[in-house]
């Protein structure tokens, strides 16, 4: 099995249920007591997202490049960018990086292809729902994607100021659980959860629609590159 390189930390919250999954992935398709090589470069979350919120992606991005060097020298074989907002930079960070990148929108669209779903509702940071670089990656493979036509601020604030922090709080879930019956009601057949934290927050369990954890999907199409 390859060593996987993953840049986390944004946040790390969501970085903790990377390496739980990418384990018990592993483990389930090797047995025994198999575990995944995994190098982790896990950033300083507070400075990305004041560059986030200034707009700074170019520094942003040479930030992430620095980080995948040293992975790639550490000897990853496979990298992983363990956040869907992050990946507006990823042409930047992929710059002189000569292993297999998994993009976190390209698993999360052919499950639901799988699945049967071409219209399908997006949650995530106001980055991701707003900038086109995610939405356009999704309709790259047929898809055809809805975003929340209300202010984004509340979903925004509940990631950035809950869940990256580890809270989780009933009134955020109804948040988003309105969000996800209006994205319905225009059509959508499903939603993405496009955040690596929003799992936290909603599943199957308490959505009208059902739900693609890219966290998950990402964590296990990152497994099965580093078993091809």
């Amino acid at each position: 099995m390859k060593t996987i390189g993953l840049i986390g930390g944004m946040s790390w919250e969501s970085s903790a249920h990377y390496y739980r999954i990418l384990n018990q992935e592993t483990a389930n398709r090797l047995g025994g007591l198999h575990s995944a090589p995994v190098l982790m470069h896990s950033l300083d979350f507070a400075p990305i997202a004041a560059m986030q919120a200034a707009g700074e992606w170019e520094a942003a991005g040479r930030q992430l490049n620095a980080a995948a060097q040293g992975l790639v020298r550490a000897g990853a074989a496979v990298l992983g960018l363990a956040t869907n907002t992050m990946h507006v930079v990823a042409d930047v960070m992929l710059e002189g990086i000569d292993i297999p990148f998994i993009h976190i929108a390209d698993p999360t669209a052919a499950a639901l292809l799988g699945d049967g779903y071409d219209t399908v509702g997006l949650l995530g940071t106001r980055f991701t729902m707003e900038m086109d670089f995610y939405k356009q990656r999704l309709a790259s493979h047929g898809l055809d994607v809805l975003v929340p036509e209300v202010d984004h601020t509340n979903l925004n604030g509940i990631i950035y100021e809950e869940l990256c922090k580890g809270i989780v709080r009933e009134e955020s879930r109804h948040t988003y659980q309105a969000a996800i019956d209006r994205m319905a009601a225009r059509g959508a057949q499903a939603v993405i959860l496009g955040c690596t934290e929003i799992g936290m927050l909603i599943d199957d369990s308490s959505s009208a629609l059902p739900t693609y954890d890219t966290t998950d999907l990402h964590a296990r199409a990152l497994v099965s590159a580093a078993l091809d």
